[in-house]
């Protein structure tokens, strides 16, 4: 968390909330942006012509120019431009990528209004409490901001203090953004496919489970207590005493920033040690914790002098249902023989995968991957280059990625790009390949008695799939001709040179029309002319015009070629 250092550096930075300013402030940002979007679509607003290099580079500074008005629009679009990040399906790979580099720059407030906040909520006057409180905050984000302070046990904390007016912020926000999606939702090209009521509901949910601190102090807790075992990991402890929705006290434990390279050679620390226990850890949240830190950037990732790894800031937590070991291994043997039906099937299975449509373009794109990405040496693969793939194959098709699946692709991604800068050598997939293979054998052990039974397993059931099919199939062929000869199944045949000569009549025949509109209006402004009608005349010729227009337009479009 970083902070700026104006209070009213931005128009939502107060106490109190206007709902109008804030309407229009929000409905301007998205009517712009709806209008740069349009305007994207033309081919006549690129200067020179439209090419694919105008095209890439129109679609980044859109995308830079949205991360910068959510910013701008304060902690609650902050916060659902993170969670958008996770959206490749609705958002370009561009714009998934600028808006999950949001990180919290935004103004600290009074140290005033925080003392008033903590003993408000805790009922104590802040001597009776602590013997020391800096009031000069630590760090400070969008939700709220960190102070130091001393318990008169002499133990260090800091307390982090929500913002003031934060609630009432939320529920202005958020009582737009409902009208926005619902506008959206009922849009006849925005709204085609998309659930955008149900991500404002998902948004709106998120956010107000990160607003309570309450919350983030079990989920501290979870994450201590998973790692009570590993010497290496270190978690601050909550000081439940001073905890409250809106306050919470944390153990001080100061590290030095994990990007900091230099600090981390200075202090004599392995940079790659610190690398591999990263990933090492956040293979183990997501393979047996089954709950994983959602946003680990660096600046929530310290290394203390002894080289062990500190995690901060428990708001943005992650989920994964169990995973259920004969899933996963109908996910791995699908892999290996590069079936993408069998990969899909197992995914949907495992929750990682929604279908809001056709199957087949994501089955298409699985074994494209399959066929190009699992060929590859371990060393070669990539998850940030696989998960940008996937992005871009998710972009406007009919299913998309939970929020959880995306994001776990994105914490990972983050942590090989830490890993790399650590170490230049690391490789997130050499990491992850004895805990797969690990997961593989232990979980088979456990359903199956060994990996050889689980195996035998796969093939009986793959065997009894075959003769099954077998079985049936006289049975379903002689349905389908039953069918056929009830008339229940019809054969439709699309030429689509003939769509193409009938759309052609057409246009002429609407050309015509044109031009016949177009030669009256010109001739009745002559004849109005002459009769001195001018103020006619010129309506007249104005109409004519506008039809010459809408036919030579037409015309264009009856000589270039179709695609």
């Amino acid at each position: 968390m970083s902070a700026l250092s104006s209070e009213t550096s931005y128009r939502w930075s107060r106490d109190n909330y206007s709902e109008l300013a804030r309407t229009i402030d929000i409905w301007r940002t998205v009517l712009t942006f709806s209008w740069i979007i349009w305007l994207d679509g033309k081919k006549w607003s690129y200067v020179g012509g439209k090419t694919e290099a105008k095209t890439k580079r129109r679609t980044r500074l859109r995308a830079i120019w949205l991360r910068e008005s959510m910013l701008q629009l304060g902690p609650t679009f902050i916060k659902v431009g993170q969670l958008l990040s996770t959206r490749a399906d609705i958002l370009p790979a561009e714009s998934v990528e600028e808006l999950s580099k949001l990180q919290d720059k935004v103004p600290a407030f009074n140290a005033a209004k925080a003392k008033q906040i903590i003993e408000s909520d805790l009922g104590k006057p802040i001597e009776e409490m602590f013997s020391y409180f800096d009031p000069v905050p630590l760090a400070a984000a969008s939700l709220g901001q960190v102070h130091k302070a001393q318990l008169h046990t002499g133990e260090e904390i800091v307390v982090k203090v929500q913002r003031p007016g934060l609630l009432k912020l939320f529920a202005i926000d958020l009582g737009i953004l409902k009208r926005i999606a619902q506008y959206f939702q009922n849009h006849p090209k925005h709204g085609k496919g998309r659930n955008w009521v149900g991500i404002y509901e998902e948004c709106s949910k998120i956010l107000y489970e990160e607003a309570d601190y309450l919350k983030e102090g079990r989920n501290a807790d979870t994450f201590r207590r998973n790692f009570k075992s590993d010497r290496r990991i270190i978690v601050p402890r909550v000081y439940w005493r001073y905890a409250s929705r809106r306050v919470l006290a944390l153990e001080y434990m100061p590290g030095i920033k994990v990007s900091n390279y230099e600090a981390l050679e200075a202090a004599g620390i392995d940079r790659k040690n610190i690398a591999r226990i990263g990933a090492e850890a956040y293979l183990e949240q997501l393979l047996n914790h089954g709950f994983f830190h959602a946003d680990p950037h660096p600046g929530n990732l310290a290394v203390t002098g002894k080289g062990e790894l500190i995690f901060y800031d428990f708001g943005m937590m992650g989920q994964i249902q169990s995973i259920t070991r004969d899933k996963l291994l109908r996910t791995f043997f699908g892999i290996a023989k590069k079936d993408a039906e069998a990969v899909v099937n197992s995914l949907i299975e495992l929750g990682a995968l929604e279908v809001t449509g056709d199957s087949g373009p994501i089955r298409r794109s699985v074994q494209y991957m399959l066929d190009n990405f699992m060929g590859q040496p371990m060393e070669k693969q990539s998850v940030a280059a696989i998960s940008d793939d996937l992005y871009d194959i998710a972009y406007d098709q009919p299913f998309r990625f939970p929020a959880t699946f995306t994001f776990v692709l994105r914490a990972i991604s983050t942590l090989e790009g830490l890993g790399k800068g650590l170490d230049p050598t690391f490789n997130f997939m050499e990491v992850a390949k004895p805990y797969a293979t690990n997961l593989m054998e232990n979980g088979s052990n456990r359903e199956s008695g060994s990996l050889s039974t689980a195996f035998l397993g796969e093939l009986g059931r793959q065997a009894a799939q075959v003769s099954n099919t077998a079985i049936a199939l006289p049975r379903r062929i002689d349905d389908t001709l039953a069918k056929l000869d009830r008339g229940d199944i019809r054969v439709r045949v699309k030429s689509q040179e003939t769509d193409r000569l009938l759309r052609r009549l057409s246009n002429v025949g609407i050309g015509a029309i044109y031009a016949i509109l177009s030669a009256t209006c010109l001739l009745c402004a002559t004849l109005l002319f002459i009769n001195g009608w001018q103020i006619p005349a010129i309506v007249a010729s104005l109409v004519g015009g506008f039809l010459m227009l809408a036919l030579l337009r037409l015309l264009s479009k009856i000589d270039r070629p179709e695609k």
